[in-house]
């Protein structure tokens, strides 16, 4: 299931590299391109909690298997659509298939193991979709220049087969759970623990897209490093991504949610503010600043869902989609927060408004585990 979210969320980001190629091809502006893109957040933040309470009377591995399906086809309409409306459409069609896909992943990778290890079970997912966030643009890139902007789509179907294959050999059959009515699920809005704690991974998020957005001319500001030396960033970048998904989730079964969410949170904010602080050491060690900082990003998402699992029971996939799309949320408005420092001061400003925003998550944890259920 980690496999099947890294292959799932490369597909958000993975335009984000060729986005000249399929201009090109299309005859579309190089913005309207990007609308790919945005249509996806947008359709992957609607859609996750409304599906997840109108599918749940669905068995869950047969659910699974369809929304692959409808996933693998959707990837294959836009490698071998021309259409621009076409391709918008299915790209909102693969958004709306891959929230099923992650959530699923999320609450049955929780289900499969003892309590105790529930952290862990779904940190590793998370190893998935970070890594996928962090690697999508460079896997893109890399194919499309070498095949064409389609060929990364093809490339996204064929691994889809595979993931079918896998989790029909491999996952269990699971229960449907009872629906949620529409009125339960906005009611648990009123309850300032659950609303302050699905805010935690929105502010966290939107600050770490402030300037992960734009790290490189950040990079680039500080020191004059070439496009290879650039490229090692990101792929360092990434694994240390990859690493705090999984990291996160032992601290979180060894130390508890609760204890888990404000260290991490804190450690997460301190990492951004040491950033200038260590470039103006060294390149060597502004690099392993980086690297801490990756790895907080993702650590806190298993104690976070953890949290919202052990505060919600009865409503864990309405929890639990509705932090995937609050998630998707806080990475578009990170990205507009970070283009518009750029615009009006400068990138060397984008880690201070990051840094806020992280200890305003922090403010936030403090008060929804202070507060009683």
């Amino acid at each position: 299931m980690a496999a099947v979210a890294f292959v799932v969320g490369t597909v958000e980001l993975i335009v984000g590299g060729i986005l000249e190629l399929i201009a090109t091809d299309l005859h579309i502006s190089v913005s309207a391109a990007g609308q790919f893109i945005t249509i996806y957040s947008i359709a992957f933040a609607l859609s996750a909690p409304l599906l997840m309470n109108l599918t749940a009377k669905m068995e869950r591995k047969t659910l699974y298997l369809a929304s692959l399906g409808v996933f693998l086809l959707s990837n294959v309409l836009v490698a071998f659509s021309s259409n621009y409306a076409l391709i918008l459409s299915a790209r909102a069609l693969s958004a709306i298939s891959g929230a099923i896909i992650i959530v699923l992943s999320i609450t049955l990778a929780s289900r499969l193991v003892p309590p105790s290890y529930s952290g862990r079970a779904i940190g590793i997912i998370y190893m998935g979709i970070s890594g996928s966030l962090v690697l999508g643009v460079p896997i893109g890139m890399t194919i499309g220049n070498a095949y064409g902007w389609r060929a990364p789509f093809l490339f996204i179907a064929g691994m889809s087969a595979v993931a079918i294959v896998g989790i029909s050999l491999f996952l269990h059959k699971s229960p449907p759970e009872k629906a949620v009515p529409l009125r339960k699920q906005l009611a648990s809005l009123k309850n300032g623990k659950i609303v302050s704690g699905q805010l935690i991974s929105f502010l966290l998020l939107m600050g770490h897209l402030t300037l992960y957005a734009y790290l490189a001319p950040y990079v680039l500001s500080l020191f004059p490093v070439s496009s290879g030396i650039l490229s090692l960033v990101y792929f360092l970048f990434g694994i240390a991504a990859v690493t705090g998904g999984g990291l996160g989730g032992w601290i979180s079964d060894r130390w508890g949610t609760r204890r888990s969410l404000i260290v991490i949170t804190a450690c997460f904010a301190c990492s951004m503010f040491m950033l200038p602080l260590a470039a103006n050491i060294s390149f060597y060690l502004f690099l392993a600043a980086v690297m801490i900082w990756s790895a907080l990003s993702w650590a806190i998402s298993p104690a976070q869902q953890t949290y919202l699992i052990q505060n919600a029971p009865e409503e864990a996939n309405i929890q639990l989609s509705l932090n995937s799309s609050i998630m998707q949320l806080g990475i578009a408005c990170g990205s507009l927060i970070g283009g518009v420092i750029i615009e009006t001061s400068s990138v060397a400003n984008n880690f201070w408004v990051g840094g806020l925003l992280a200890l305003a998550a922090l403010g936030c944890a403090v008060f929804s585990l202070t507060r009683s259920a």
